[in-house]
């Protein structure tokens, strides 16, 4: 029962968390979007609606007592190892480049809450979970995904921010490091560097996951 309560809250942590947050950041940004609609075109808000919509599945379960598809399960360790990335990206490589101007309230919760909800719930909520370790491979599909849509708006122009036809410093394909090569500044190597590293550390994070999942289920 306690394991129940525990994953409730957290699922509405995750949930409060991003219907807070993501209102926030439009509001904060529509001035300088011109439109609200300008931060759905970032992998944070996507990330965010998409653990907020598996956490209310989660919740709707949890209500009405029906066993979640073993699908379920998958999908909610691969957007868990998404949000996952939202949280470290924004904290070890964004930040330090924001400054001060990182830490408001809609980074806080979109950026720290909800993604440290999502890992614990996933821990909580995944004792019933046959997860196989073939499935890490599945987490690449989110940040490829994205990378594609950022590449498309890349080459058609699209405004992700005034000025920026890129949503983050690492996929600006224009940059002086280009495709792939270097730079002494921002952003030190190439977009296609950067994807490579970023997929390489999610089947890291994903297959630790499932490895700490197993451990944890063979000690209780």
């Amino acid at each position: 029962m306690k394991t129940k309560i525990l994953s409730a809250f957290l699922k509405c942590a995750v949930v409060l968390g991003a219907a807070i947050g993501i209102p926030l950041s439009v509001i904060a940004n529509e001035a300088a979007f011109m439109s609200g609609k300008s931060v759905f075109m970032f992998f944070t808000v996507q990330s965010n609606i998409l653990m907020a919509l598996i956490c209310m599945a989660g919740l709707i379960f949890m209500v009405t007592g029906k066993k979640p598809a073993p699908w379920w399960y998958v999908l909610k360790y691969v957007s868990t190892v998404a949000i996952t990335l939202t949280g470290i990206v924004f904290c070890f490589v964004l930040a330090p480049t924001l400054g001060s101007h990182a830490w408001n309230v809609q980074n806080i919760l979109t950026h720290v809450v909800v993604p440290v909800a999502a890992i614990a719930d996933f821990y909580v909520s995944s004792a019933e979970a046959k997860i196989s370790r073939k499935a890490v491979f599945l987490v690449t599909i989110p940040p490829i995904l994205y990378a594609i849509y950022a590449g498309i708006g890349f080459a058609l122009n699209w405004q992700f921010a005034p000025g920026y036809n890129y949503p983050y410093f690492f996929l600006n394909w224009g940059s002086p490091a280009g495709a792939f090569g270097f730079s002494k500044g921002l952003p030190f190597m190439g977009t296609g560097w950067w994807i490579v590293a970023i997929l390489i550390f999610l089947l890291g994070i994903g297959y630790l996951y499932l490895y700490t999942l197993d451990k944890c289920k063979k000690k209780n």
